[in-house]
């Protein structure tokens, strides 16, 4: 697992930019363009989607190897959610409240939606895109801690390894330089 303060930066550096291309997109088509509210916010949010998924697979969750369609999927279902939480917002204001100008559109699409769409995001993003469906369990001293998809149980230093399903265990004797691989009952030394 990515550390818990490496992984909220990279997140929110992805979504930092995510976010700029989503607003930028969105007040130029509700400007200039003369898109509607919604039309210009459903637009947005793919691009911003889009851009949120790659940073994330690439970078911030670049350890969890997802592969195929389902990851991004789900990670478009996640985003759709948060779009929702900021599509309400925006039509509550706009339709709801007629707070109809731009900039009221701007704060209750772009503003508070996306503040509340990110919390939902985040959560789902690190639950069920990268995460496996379980989040990652750290002792309280850190010194073990299972990877986010469950998969390796580890000691801090490295120097002891279990798959999730206990299939196979392996220690490195650092002062040796032997590897032992317990379920095949065999040493492997390295030259």
């Amino acid at each position: 697992m990515v550390g818990g303060r490496r992984e909220f930066l990279g997140f929110a550096g992805v979504g930092l930019l995510a976010y700029t291309a989503d607003l930028a997109l969105f007040t130029y088509l509700r400007g200039p363009a003369g898109a509607g509210p919604l039309t210009a916010k459903a637009v947005s949010f793919l691009a911003g989607c889009t851009i949120a998924y790659a940073g994330n697979a690439l970078g911030t969750y670049r350890h969890a190897r997802v592969k195929g369609l389902r990851p991004y999927a789900v990670f478009v279902a996640v985003n759709i959610a948060g779009a929702l939480v900021q599509l309400l917002c925006l039509a509550v204001s706009h339709y709801g409240l007629r707070l109809t100008s731009q900039r009221a559109d701007t704060v209750s699409g772009a503003g508070i939606g996306m503040a509340l769409a990110t919390v939902l995001r985040f959560w789902g993003t690190r639950t069920w895109v990268f995460g496996g469906g379980r989040s990652a369990d750290r002792t309280v001293d850190g010194s073990a801690e299972r990877t986010a998809d469950g998969s390796a149980e580890r000691t801090a230093d490295g120097s002891a390894e279990r798959t999730a399903d206990g299939s196979a265990e392996q220690t490195v004797d650092r002062s040796a330089e032997q590897t032992v691989d317990r379920s095949a009952g065999r040493s492997i030394s390295r030259i």
